[in-house]
């Protein structure tokens, strides 16, 4: 693990007058196609609808009520995997065995003290919501908690594209960003990623960026069968003694510190990515996520 430490100065960013055109409630911003689980759906089942459908999160609903019970998200997955307590279902009742702890009901990892916002709420309090929660996302729910949308930090940040705020990335990336080498396991990465509540880590070899990891990629290394070829045993280790390096994406996106902050959301939200590291002579300096772009908008 490489870690490169500095410290934030950042100053206010005008998104207001942007933000000022949507001030409706969130039901109207937010995403109505939602796809959710019953409580008895198998993890297997959480695995593959995240990799199809390439979600990070998926709330989990009473099948009769449409109630919201829970939610299930890619760290919950890799946390299960063997990044953290969650795994203690794989090795305590399964022995480890992947294939049989994978066909475990989803309420056995799922959370159940989720972050959720009302359909009548505004784009502020989902916003400060998703901040002080520390959540990606929000399960909208009208007033009998039934889920009727999700809103995300992506349909957060949808709104403020095209902007140009003459102000560089420098003022508000991350400039504290731990790092894992091309040859770290993908289970070592998985714990990382739980232990620090990341949910990408840059990539490297020798000192020079090759790629992100993201908790995403890991469920899909999983969702896609590439982690059953690995079982010889039917033992998770022999999946996530793999390296990271085989897993990253092979095209490297970044940015440089200067770079205009409504320049780089441009280049995430084209690539559909959530985090863009920022290079200095090929080597990271920073990273700049969505939900630093939330942090701007609130400053």
């Amino acid at each position: 693990m490489i870690s490169s430490t500095g410290t934030m100065d950042t100053g206010p960013v005008d998104f207001k007058s942007r933000i000022s055109e949507h001030e409706g409630v969130i039901l109207a911003l937010g995403t109505k196609d939602v796809v959710t689980l019953p409580p008895t759906a198998t993890i297997m089942e959480a695995v593959k609808i995240m990799t199809e459908k390439r979600f990070r999160r998926v709330p989990v609903t009473d099948p009769g009520t449409g109630r919201i019970e829970g939610i299930v998200t890619s760290v919950d997955i890799i946390d299960f995997l063997g990044g953290g307590s969650r795994n203690l279902l794989v090795e305590n009742r399964y022995k480890g065995n992947l294939l049989a702890a994978i066909n475990e009901e989803v309420r056995q990892i799922m959370e159940t003290d989720v972050a959720c916002i009302n359909e009548h709420a505004n784009f502020d309090e989902a916003v400060s919501m998703m901040l002080d929660r520390k959540t990606g996302g929000l399960p909208v729910v009208d007033d009998e908690m039934r889920v009727v949308a999700i809103f995300t930090e992506r349909n957060a940040v949808e709104l403020m594209s095209g902007l140009v705020t003459n102000i560089g990335v420098r003022e508000y990336m991350s400039k504290k960003v731990t790092m894992v080498s091309t040859d770290t396991p993908i289970g070592q990465a998985a714990k990382i990623m739980v232990e620090n509540e990341f949910r990408r880590l840059p990539v490297v070899k020798d000192g020079i960026f090759a790629g992100m990891v993201t908790a995403s990629d890991i469920v899909h290394f999983l969702g896609r069968g590439d982690a059953f070829h690995k079982l010889v045993t039917g033992n998770i280790h022999e999946a996530l003694d793999q390296p990271v390096g085989s897993i990253v994406s092979k095209e490297l996106i970044w940015t440089g510190p200067e770079t205009d902050m409504g320049k780089a959301l441009e280049i995430m939200l084209g690539k559909r990515i959530g985090s863009l590291p920022i290079l200095e002579d090929g080597l990271i300096h920073g990273i700049i996520t969505e939900r630093d772009f939330l942090r701007a908008l609130k400053a």
